[in-house]
């Protein structure tokens, strides 16, 4: 089977697709051959990105920290759709005047902590709670969720981002082995840093930093993403369930000293 076409007859839910990494994934989906559901809490983006595909996408505003929201966004879904075989959980708290203030254990507000944690990891459980019941009435489905390489190692800062991208592994592999013979795989992708608007505009400068720790010559790009993504929610990967997936040229891969003794090793040569 080619690639175009693998989601045919499917139907799919992006949240946050109306960001850099949602809205690639929302492109790949319909240019499988999937219908989509564009999901984002801003209904101008969600428009953005589901207007110029027409009848294959539908623009769909939520609140991923508000249950009553969240079923809503699945019930519609499916009452114009018919059916809901994917969801991509990939929604998460983005507010740069938020950003600076998800710090450590002794200064962080904990109310920052709270909406962090409910939208990103609360969120997507609800995600799960709502589509799965759709799913397992189709036959099956694939979830996806959008963790982190910040979920599985330390950094100096975003403690509760961390925590609730670690929390959204381990949740995924439990979605799996509770969910897996009902026909329902779910995994998930641990994104390093991508290159979007939003990183640009919220952490100047520390793409230049990353870059020294990747082994790729390139960093990765939203619709590198998405054909990751697209991957898993396809039958071509029947047989991969309860994983992360790291996709993060390589930065955690390699001995701590990597960067360092490599930029040695280039001013000796030089």
């Amino acid at each position: 089977m080619s690639e175009m076409g693998r989601l045919a007859g499917k139907v799919a839910i992006v949240t946050g697709g109306g960001g850099g990494i949602g809205s690639a994934v929302v492109r790949r989906f319909v240019a499988e051959g999937a219908k989509v559901a564009v999901a984002d809490v801003f209904a101008d983006a969600a428009q953005a990105v589901a207007g110029p595909l027409g009848d294959a996408a539908l623009a769909v505003q939520f609140d991923a920290a508000d249950p009553a929201s969240v079923e809503a966004m699945v019930e519609r879904t499916v009452s114009h759709f018919g059916r809901l075989d994917i969801l991509h959980n990939n929604a998460a708290m983005t507010d740069p005047a938020k950003h600076p203030l998800d710090t450590d254990a002794v200064t962080i507000p904990i109310e920052i902590w709270d909406e962090i944690i409910d939208i990103n990891l609360r969120g997507y459980l609800l995600g799960c709670k709502y589509a799965i019941p759709h799913m397992i009435k189709g036959g099956g489905g694939s979830i996806i969720n959008t963790a982190s390489n910040s979920g599985t190692a330390g950094d100096l800062a975003r403690i509760a981002y961390g925590a609730s991208k670690g929390a959204i592994i381990t949740m995924t592999k439990y979605i799996a082995t509770q969910h897996g013979r009902q026909n329902i795989r779910c995994n998930s992708v641990a994104p390093g840093v991508v290159l979007t608007e939003a990183l640009s505009a919220t952490v100047p400068g520390l793409a230049d930093i990353i870059k020294r720790h990747i082994l790729t010559p390139e960093f990765g790009v939203p619709d590198d993403i998405a054909a990751l993504v697209a991957f898993l929610a396809s039958d071509e990967s029947r047989y991969i369930t309860g994983e992360n997936i790291s996709i993060s040229g390589g930065g955690l891969s390699h001995q701590p000293h990597y960067a360092d003794l490599l930029q040695l090793m280039e001013q000796h040569l030089s």
